[in-house]
């Protein structure tokens, strides 16, 4: 499989992405730079996390229009695999490629440490291969992660099975405290109803690499190339 990395000005896990698809995974992987228009036949994107553009405006505001976004969102639309991670959610959600929006953590700081998910049961290929009911140990860092949406989007996206990831404790219950930022539901993840989109907060690329002694990450990864190939 073919993964494309768009990198913007101020991507920080570009690499760490990269990286993950390449050494540890044995994938192809291109760079696509932001103001290109030519995806080099990728069969999966992905939008890493970071600051683009300075998160200055909202997070993902300004990446949102790059030259690329024009071929990323028709490659979407078209039932292309587009998965977007911290920065990368967020720039899904300001081009409306996945509903809702996130918002500054409620505690008003930027949060880096690992947090427990609890997989969904999304049917989607980020999910479909792992156990529902096993906890997963992923590393956050993000000052706007707080995933929000009205009412009728949040009981829409429950009822067709697109939340990826809810945050948990280390047992699996979901409660406040388990909360790191103030999400709705403490939702982590989302797809699309098409289930070609994925957008998460959580960093699976940096636990992925059996030297940093955690690959839950991998996990993620080894569902979505077990379950397209």
């Amino acid at each position: 499989m073919k993964f494309g990395v768009v990198i913007f000005p101020g991507s920080n896990c570009d690499h760490d992405m990269i990286y993950v698809l390449k050494k540890i995974l044995k994938q192809d992987v291109v760079e696509l730079w932001h103001k290109s228009s030519d995806l080099q036949g990728c069969d999966f994107i992905i939008l890493p996390g970071g600051f683009s553009f300075g998160d200055y405006l909202r997070s993902g505001a300004i990446a949102r229009f790059s030259p690329i976004m024009e071929k990323v969102i028709d490659f979407a639309n078209n039932g292309g695999y587009l998965m977007g991670i911290c920065n990368g959610f967020q720039i899904l959600c300001e081009a409306h490629l996945l509903p809702g929006t996130l918002l500054h953590n409620n505690n008003q700081q930027f949060i880096c440490k690992n947090v427990y998910l609890k997989p969904g049961k999304t049917n989607s290929i980020v999910t479909k291969k792992l156990d529902p009911n096993r906890v997963l140990k992923i590393p956050i860092a993000h000052g706007e992660g707080r995933f929000y949406a009205d009412n009728l989007t949040i009981a829409s996206l429950f009822k067709n099975k697109q939340v990826m990831f809810r945050y948990c404790d280390k047992e699996g219950n979901i409660s406040n405290e388990s909360n790191p930022n103030g999400s709705i539901d403490n939702i982590a993840g989302i797809c699309n109803e098409k289930r070609n989109i994925f957008g998460m907060m959580p960093h699976p690329e940096r636990a992925a690499d059996p030297e940093l002694s955690n690959t839950d990450g991998k996990m993620i990864f080894d569902s979505i190339l077990a379950s397209i190939k």
